[in-house]
């Protein structure tokens, strides 16, 4: 190990020397058993930010629902920098009943919310996959129904004195903190 100012081996890869898919190559990969529904979601760049990490986690699916927007409106685009061409999304117009339809496909539903019962990322086992992750809105977090619906909230712990992590940084901890509990990290 080289200290400061010492020559280093250490060097910042350029672009072409990153070894990533092309669309076509990525259609052909398997994708990690993780779903993401977003509820309620306001802003489009936090939705164009968890589309382009649902990317680099290679999630199976991203739905987007109530008043979340689309890749059609223009600063999701813009924030996702083309991650919604090359992860699977879909907009659904009720909630619940696709979280019925998650359930009798064998997704375990986890809620990212602060609850009085909350779930960390360490109490999340391999066994539990798939996993459909439920966010919710920026200001009001998932609807009381939503968790109802759900098997459990996962919550991210908080050491300062805000009570909440902006949506798309906690949907980015959470997603890869499954990743790694569900053994699918290098």
């Amino acid at each position: 190990m080289s200290g400061p100012g010492e020559s280093s081996s250490l060097r910042k890869l350029r672009l072409d020397e990153i070894e990533r898919p092309s669309l076509t190559e990525l259609e052909s990969l398997p994708r990690h058993p993780i779903i993401v529904v977003l509820d309620n979601i306001r802003s489009a760049h936090n939705v164009g930010s968890i589309l382009r990490t649902s990317d680099a986690a290679r999630v199976l699916h991203v739905y987007l629902t109530g008043i979340t927007p689309s890749p059609a409106h223009r600063a999701v685009t813009k924030a996702s920098l083309g991650a919604e061409d090359s992860v699977p999304w879909s907009t659904q117009p009720a909630l619940l009943p696709l979280l019925t339809q998650l359930r009798s496909e064998g997704m375990l539903l986890l809620a990212l919310e602060q609850t009085t019962m909350p779930t960390t990322l360490d109490e999340i086992v391999p066994k539990h996959a798939p996993v459909a992750l439920i966010v919710g809105n920026e200001v009001e977090g998932v609807q009381q129904a939503v968790l109802d619906a759900c098997d459990a909230a996962l919550e991210l712990p908080q050491f300062g004195a805000k009570h909440s992590l902006n949506v798309s940084v906690a949907f980015g901890i959470a997603a890869y903190g499954l990743l790694e509990r569900l053994g699918l990290t290098v």
